[in-house]
């Protein structure tokens, strides 16, 4: 089993989400999120004083999936949330042990 977290733009949020329930991925937490990377933010002006924005808004998502989803998974949240334009986000994938689920104890990938 995998965990591929995505930092994504909040616009391409329900694209992701329908990319993933076509493959067959239900299960998935949706977090708020701010930040940034190259991007770096912006400056605004507020009632005639210049602020500088510089965490962004940002969703993060992210799924716990069975070792033949992953390549799948991903290429879903690439295809779904890329606009060629900095800031698109990143995706990070690391190795799981274990998932149980709690209400019955349910161990492995069947537990997802």
């Amino acid at each position: 089993m995998h965990k591929i977290e995505a930092i994504i733009q909040p616009s391409k949020l329900d694209a992701v989400k329908d990319a993933l329930v076509e493959i067959g991925i239900e299960g998935m937490t949706i977090l708020e999120a701010r930040g940034h990377g190259r991007q770096k933010g912006h400056t605004e002006f507020y009632r005639g004083r210049e602020y500088t924005v510089d965490l962004l808004p940002k969703v993060k998502l992210e799924i716990v999936v069975a070792d033949e989803l992953v390549e799948k998974a991903e290429q879903a949240i690439l295809s779904s949330a890329r606009t060629g334009k900095i800031g698109d986000g990143k995706i990070f994938r690391s190795r799981i042990d274990e998932a149980i689920r709690i209400r019955n104890d349910e161990r492995g990938p069947s537990a997802l």
